[in-house]
Formats: structure tokens, C-alpha cells, sequence
């Protein structure tokens, strides 16, 4: 079945019931109505934070179409609830494409040219400022990187609110060991779509932290925060591969360029009083895993494996799986600063001890295909952390680090600076002043 138009329709907010509600439909075709419920109702707002926060509900609107989009992908995206001026439309296109793009690769398809959004030459309404108190909005995702940020900005007595997009349980389980105030907001998306989906209509992957950030701006706006700190790392801008020339990035919506995209955006049509940024932009991978150690007492409760956050509640998994990249990428960036007995106790056995993870670690290493789609560093960041633990007394023997060491010339003889080099910041980065002394003082 193909459409050539897709249609935002229009978006509705409920103060009572808390809930934006978002309408699309394929011209001619199915219509779909997405809900998100926010725990809080924003209180005492003025007029020019109200009008901030509709202008930050049709962004939601527009930048969760993506998620229905991609069914059939045609060629024409429309809006009826209101005008796209020029510059909307120019930066919707580059989140659909680039966010898209790893969908596109994996089924097989181009979506450079292929489709536009309609706009005219709208008068854009020049951005409202707000009078909004110093405090910090931390999206928390149940993993290692959200827990460093939080963790580092409590020590340095920031006022914060946590944001959390729905109610896995490893998100859960954080927030209560965090200790601190948090907005929850849960996502229902139509289940037409996940019909569709199960009835073979085109699916994949969506650049959802783009999504995530712009609901995290209603939060802030709804708790008070003038700043949102995101907890993307320096390697998030790295592609998975290049294909027709084309960078193909899982985490485009973590990179530095969308980063600035967004903030661009909000500053230029929303709010210039509300900092956006990445607040471990500074930090590869390895050093945030350094930093995550000192908290033991998030071991047992922090999570990245992708089983915990399945949409279907009953299909989600209690423990680290073991057996997929983000389980043995976690497992490799803590090896070289936690024990063994720490390490071994957190996912339920010794990865690194399994021979049959061999070809999963080296694909981590960029040693085989490419870097896997997922959350997980660099390739040169994998290769230098397992090289550096050939030579550690605690790893050494164990099977996947024997033999990919043997297999592989380039781990035996690999640099040590290159290891070392990753405990130093990186640029570049859109971290205040401020809150780079924030992160250097908990280094």
C-alpha cells in the first residue's frame, strides 16, 4: 500500500488530565493519535511560559511524526494544525533523514531526495524570553552516563529535577537511588502502529533521543529549569559506517550536530533563556565508565541492556541479557576499573570468559563488519580497552582476551598511549563555563 502524503493534523493539550495528544494520518489512509501523560501540571506559569510551551508541544509534534512516518515513507509531509515556516522545515528534514538513516540502510532503501515537507514563507514569531530559576533538568535513562552526570552535579549542589521518558525498571530503580525530584512522562503510541508493524509496513530504528529532548523541554519549562544537561558522550557523533556516501550514525540524535541543531532551534524559535547541551560531551566513553565506579552503589541497580526497555511490559528482560553489544561493551568499558568479583556480581558471569562472545567483542573492536548498531563507543575505544587488559593481571587469561590478542596483531601491539588518551577531554563541546567546573571538580 503506498500514500504520497503524510499529514500532521493537529496536536491538543489537556491541563486537567495532563495529557498532549498528537494526530497524524497518512492522506487517504489510517489515522493515528499518540498520547503523552506528563505527572506534573505546570504551575504559575506566565503568559510568555505558556506561550513557550506550545510552541514546545508543536515541536514534540512535529518531531515525533518520524515514528509514523516511516511506514510507508512518502513523498510529501504536510501540516494542517499550522504553517511550517522555511527554517522548521529545514531542520525537520535533516532529523528525518539523518535519523532515519540506519532505518533506511537496513531495509534497503534511500531517503536522500526522496521526500520534503511543505512550507511557506511564514512570519516566524521572535523567540520569548522567560524568567526561569538556576536549576538543571537530567534526562535519566537507567544506564551509566545519566548516573556520572547526576552524581557529579550533586556534588557540586546544582539545584535538580530528574526527567524520565516512561517506567523501565531500571529507570526506576535509579531514580530512587538518586534520591531527587523527577517528572515522569509516559509515551503511548498508537497501537495501530505496532499492528502495522507486526503486519510487515516498513520498521526500524528512530532517532529518539531527539524526541526525548524536546518533551525534556516541556519538563523544564513545567519544573522551573533553565538548563536541560543531556549525558551524550564524545564518541555519539561517530558514524557505524559510511554507505553511498551517506554517514550512517544509531545515535544521530546524541551527536555534536544535532546537539547544535536543537539548541540553535530552541534559542532562535522557542526560548533563547533555556541551555541545552551535553553535559559529558567532554568525556569518551571509557573515562565516563572510570567516573561511574566510584558509585557502587548504583551496581546493582543500573542497567543498559536493551531487554529492560521493551515497549511490551511482559517481554522485558530483569537482568543484563549478556549476549548483546551494550552488555558486552558495558562489561569491557568497566573492566579496567572495577574487580573482577564487582563486575562478574553486576551482569551474572564473567564475559570476557566466554569464548562464544569472541566475534561480539571483536565487532565491538571494529575488527569484524562494523561498529554494531546500538549505544556503544567508539571501535578504537573497545580495541584500546582490550588491548590494555592483555596486560592486565586480573583479564589477561581470560578467553576472549587471549584469544583475540592472538588472533589479531594490531591488540597485541597496539599503543598504550592509545588507552591512556582516553581519559582526557575531548572537543569539541557546548558545555557552560560553569558546568565545566562542575565536571572538573568531580573528575
Amino acid at each position: 500500500m503506498k500514500y504520497k502524503e503524510f499529514v500532521f493534523e493537529d496536536y491538543r493539550y489537556e491541563q486537567a488530565a495532563s495529557c498532549l495528544s498528537l494526530h497524524y494520518r497518512f492522506n487517504g489512509g489510517l489515522r493515528f493519535e499518540e498520547k503523552l501523560f506528563f505527572d506534573s501540571t505546570p504551575q504559575h506559569l506566565s503568559p510568555a511560559g505558556h506561550e513557550a510551551l506550545d510552541r514546545i508541544f508543536r515541536l514534540i509534534f512535529l518531531l515525533s511524526g518520524v515514528s509514523y512516518y516511516k511506514a510507508f515513507i512518502p513523498k510529501l509531509l504536510v501540516c494542517e494544525g499550522f504553517e511550517l515556516d522555511e527554517q522548521t522545515s529545514e531542520f525537520l528534514h535533516k532529523f528525518y533523514e539523518k535519523g532515519l538513516a540506519e532505518f533506511a540502510y537496513r531495509n534497503g532503501i534511500s531517503l536522500r531526495g526522496h521526500f520534503c515537507f511543505r512550507s511557506s514563507a511564514a512570519l516566524v514569531p521572535a523567540p520569548v524570553p522567560l524568567n526561569l530559576p538556576e536549576k538543571t533538568l537530567v534526562p535519566i535513562g537507567g544506564g551509566k552516563d545519566s548516573i556520572v552526570t547526576i552524581e557529579c552535579l550533586k556534588e557540586s549542589r546544582q539545584p535538580l529535577v530528574l526527567f524520565a521518558l516512561g517506567d523501565a525498571d531500571p529507570i526506576n530503580a535509579c531514580i530512587a537511588a538518586a534520591g531527587l525530584p523527577f517528572i515522569r512522562v509516559r509515551r503511548g503510541l498508537d497501537q495501530a502502529l505496532l499492528e502495522l508493524n507486526e503486519a510487515g509496513a516498513l520498521n526500524g530504528h528512530v532517532p529518539i533521543t531527539g524526541i526525548l529532548s524536546a518533551i525534556a523541554l516541556a519538563g523544564a519549562v513545567m519544573s522551573g529549569c533553565n538548563a536541560i544537561a543531556m549525558s551524550n558522550e564524545n564518541s555519539a557523533s561517530a558514524p557505524n559506517l559510511k554507505f553511498n556516501e551517506t554517514d550512517i550514525n544509531h545515535q544521530y540524535s546524541k551527536s555534536f550536530e544535532f546537539e547544535q541543531d536543537f539548541a540553535d532551534y530552541v534559542a532562535s524559535f522557542i526560548s533563547p533563556d533555556i541551555r541545552y547541551f551535553s553535559f559529558l560531551r567532554p568525556l569518551s566513553e571509557i573515562e565516563i565508565a572510570r567516573r561511574f565506579s566510584k558509585y557502587s552503589e548504583y551496581f546493582g541497580v543500573f542497567r543498559s541492556c536493551n531487554t529492560a526497555f521493551r515497549q511490551s511490559r511482559a517481554a522485558r528482560g530483569r537482568h543484563w541479557c549478556g549476549n548483546c553489544p551494550k552488555c558486552r561493551f558495558v562489561f569491557l568499558a568497566l573492566a579496567p576499573f572495577t574487580t573482577k568479583r564487582d563486575l562478574t556480581g553486576i551482569f551474572g558471569r564473567n564475559l570476557l570468559d566466554d569464548p562464544a562472545q569472541c566475534d561480539g567483542f571483536a565487532e565491538l573492536c571494529g575488527l569484524q563488519q562494523f561498529k554494531p548498531f546500538e549505544c556503544v563507543g567508539e571501535t578504537s575505544e573497545s580495541a584500546a580497552v582490550l588491548a590494555y587488559l592483555g596486560d592486565h593481571t586480573d583479564w589477561r587469561e581470560d578467553s576472549v582476551v587471549r584469544q583475540l590478542r592472538d588472533r589479531y596483531p594490531s591488540l597485541r601491539n597496539a599503543d598504550p598511549a592509545e588507552y591512556r588518551a582516553l581519559l582526557t577531554q575531548r572537543h569539541p563541546h557546548r558545555v557552560p563555563n560553569s558546568y565545566m567546573a562542575f565536571l572538573n571538580a568531580c573528575g
